[in-house]
């Protein structure tokens, strides 16, 4: 277990509060970003384009060229993005150049990652958090985007003291309160974990506490492998919860990146899986979208053992494609 990062009491930090934002509940989208676009954008600086650059004549280039790194797939922002607008600026403004929908993944939640720690880290407080993610929506703007909220921090609240779980909560409301004030035109799906972590009884409630009703809806499986109607399954339970103690529904988005051959019951870098269905609207959710970057790694287990997450691994990727 990692050193927790220091905290700061919402109700002791008038700093933090000058930067939150009312929550509107069930804020309505102007538009159909699906049709605002035509079709998702390709990120022509993937990890895994950059290792064909790097490695053009590469025996596994062809298949990593066309699988993978020819499909779309999210970029993910946290503290290593630099200047945050201007990271998610550039980003979304390329997109659009080309009239694609990007997908982004915010990942900087202080704490992140508390209970696996292979991904640990994240803003060093809150108020550095409510300043970073106000200037990620900022970057965005008016152009369309769809940006995946803090993958697994609903399913951490295990490794949570309840002041935690009372802060991150805060954190999540805003961070969604800073899209619908700020990136109209993006559709923020806050992440809900996988089927195996939490009951849907449970997940719901923790959705609902985050504020999951102001967003537009949730997002599951990211970085897992499990398959997409186990998934469809779980989400419309999910829903099913949300409606009948809340009184709404969401959309759901499933991440396939790495679900073509289901679980085996691990989830880190676990050996004989392979790609899905490639990013898509429809297909049993809203969305099928890759999400986590196939080939990179969870962190230091399983086939990426002494390699650090996100790390871009040619034969991990390359295993993928065939289900090796």
């Amino acid at each position: 277990m990692r050193r927790a990062l220091p905290k700061l009491s919402l109700l002791l930090a008038p700093a933090l509060a000058g930067l939150l934002v009312a929550v509107h509940p069930g804020t309505a989208y102007a538009a159909d970003l699906t049709t605002m676009t035509g079709g998702f954008y390709v990120d022509p600086d993937s990890s895994a384009q950059q290792w064909l650059n790097a490695n053009p004549g590469d025996g596994r280039a062809p298949a990593i060229r066309s699988s993978i790194a020819d499909v779309p797939t999210a970029r993910w922002f946290g503290n290593w993005s630099g200047t945050i607008g201007t990271a998610t600026g550039s980003f979304v403004g390329a997109a659009a150049a080309r009239g694609k929908l990007p997908i982004l993944v915010a990942y900087n939640i202080p704490d992140r990652d508390i209970c696996a720690g292979q991904s640990g880290g994240g803003a060093g407080s809150g108020a550095a958090y409510a300043s970073w993610i106000a200037a990620f929506a900022d970057g965005i703007g008016n152009r369309p985007a769809v940006v995946v909220l803090e993958p697994d921090s609903l399913g951490d609240e295990s490794c949570m003291t309840q002041t935690q779980i009372s802060e991150r909560n805060a954190l999540l409301r805003n961070a969604i309160a800073q899209f619908n004030a700020k990136a109209r035109n993006t559709w923020v799906y806050l992440d809900a974990g996988n089927p195996a972590w939490l009951s849907a009884e449970t997940m719901a409630e923790h959705l609902a506490a985050a504020g999951v009703r102001g967003a537009h809806g949730f997002s599951l499986n990211v970085s897992n492998v499990y398959p997409t109607a186990q998934n469809t399954a779980y989400g419309d339970a999910v829903n099913a919860v949300l409606g009948a103690t809340k009184g709404f529904t969401k959309p759901y988005v499933i991440d396939t990146s790495r679900n073509g051959n289901g679980s085996d019951g691990t989830w880190c870098n676990p050996a004989g899986r392979r790609i899905g269905t490639p990013t898509r609207a429809g297909g049993g959710a809203e969305m099928l979208l890759w999400i986590k970057a196939p080939g990179e790694s969870d962190g230091n287990c399983g086939t990426g053992t002494g390699s650090t997450a996100g790390q871009f691994l040619p034969q991990v990727a390359y295993n993928l494609v065939y289900g090796y």
